[in-house]
């Protein structure tokens, strides 16, 4: 899971399906700068689950008790129906790009 933190606190991070619980886990105990300003990439995510579900949102939680912001982008059909189907696409902030992401969540 490459994690890319770049100037003004932002965490850009690649998530890879294979260990997408793992990376959830990391994200979840990584000491974030603060207040957090992460983007994640669902690109190589092929799928999801409810395990994982619940890890993004424990993520969700601790970004927003630390007064962050959270994007997502690249969620494929399936992903994309997981969310849309349990309502999470109307509780996570969805963007269209690492960019969109980045100008969404920038302090």
């Amino acid at each position: 899971m490459p994690i890319d933190i770049r100037p003004e606190r932002l965490v850009v991070v690649t998530l890879v399906d294979d260990v997408l619980k793992a990376d959830l886990d990391v994200l979840v105990k990584l000491d974030l700068p603060r207040p957090p300003a992460v983007v994640l990439d669902f690109t190589s995510v092929r799928h999801i689950n409810s395990s994982s579900i619940a890890r993004l949102l424990r993520l969700r939680q601790g970004i927003i008790e630390a007064e962050g912001k959270l994007a997502l982008f690249g969620m494929n059909p399936q992903v994309m129906g997981v969310l849309r189907v349990t309502g999470l696409d109307k509780v996570f902030n969805l963007v269209s790009g690492v960019d969109a992401g980045i100008a969404l969540v920038k302090p």
